[in-house]
């Protein structure tokens, strides 16, 4: 599943011999996978706070755990660690994890699905926010719903008109109508409760 050079290996056994604890291993897991925003994050995991769902690779003298719910993401990973003059760079190529983006071929539903986790959903995250795809109809009307920061916010129909549905259209060029099928008023931590502010896609 994932190649682990002998340099890297190495250089993992040399960080868990400094820190002295029986039974010490290393655990990789993906954030945000599937995402432009995936990321590999590496950590050291006592045996107690290993959950049993990891995928484990043997390596000479150390057990190296992948997250379950990453492994998927991790199919045809390398790590390596070169060497420098200051100590060294551990490279981690995981060609999976931002996930693929969807061919010709594929269908509206995904190709939609795709741009709001790839390039809305990062961008109004900050607000607290996102955007969920309910349904897309025959005639290419998109029904969108929001959530978090976003929900019961005053400029949600800025960010709609002028951040979202721009978005859409301009990648997905099929679509007629995006609309947002949110119920406002129960909005329970609004990022803009008034009108004042600004879209979150600005």
């Amino acid at each position: 599943m994932i190649d682990i050079s002998e340099r890297a290996q190495r250089h993992f056994l040399r960080l868990l011999s400094q820190q002295g604890i029986e039974g010490l291993s290393i655990r990789l897991r993906v954030t945000s996978p599937g995402t432009p925003a995936a990321n590999c994050e590496l950590e050291f995991a006592e045996p107690d706070e290993l959950t049993g769902k990891e995928w484990t690779i043997v390596c000479d003298g150390f057990d190296f755990n992948v997250d379950g719910d990453s492994a998927s993401w991790l199919e045809g990973a390398s790590i390596d660690f070169e060497p420098n003059a200051t100590g060294g760079q551990l490279n981690i190529r995981a060609p999976r994890i931002k996930g693929e983006i969807p061919g010709e071929g594929a269908g509206l539903i995904e190709r939609v699905r795709y741009v709001l986790e790839a390039e809305v959903n990062p961008k109004i995250a900050s607000h607290g926010g996102r955007v969920s795809l309910l349904e897309v109809d025959a005639n290419g009307v998109v029904i969108l719903q929001f959530g978090g920061g976003c929900h019961g916010c005053g400029m949600v129909d800025v960010t709609l008109k002028h951040g979202v549905e721009k978005t859409l259209r301009e990648r997905v060029p099929e679509i007629t109508e995006v609309r947002d099928a949110t119920d406002h008023s129960g909005g329970s931590n609004p990022y803009y409760s008034k009108k004042e502010g600004q879209s979150a896609l600005g």
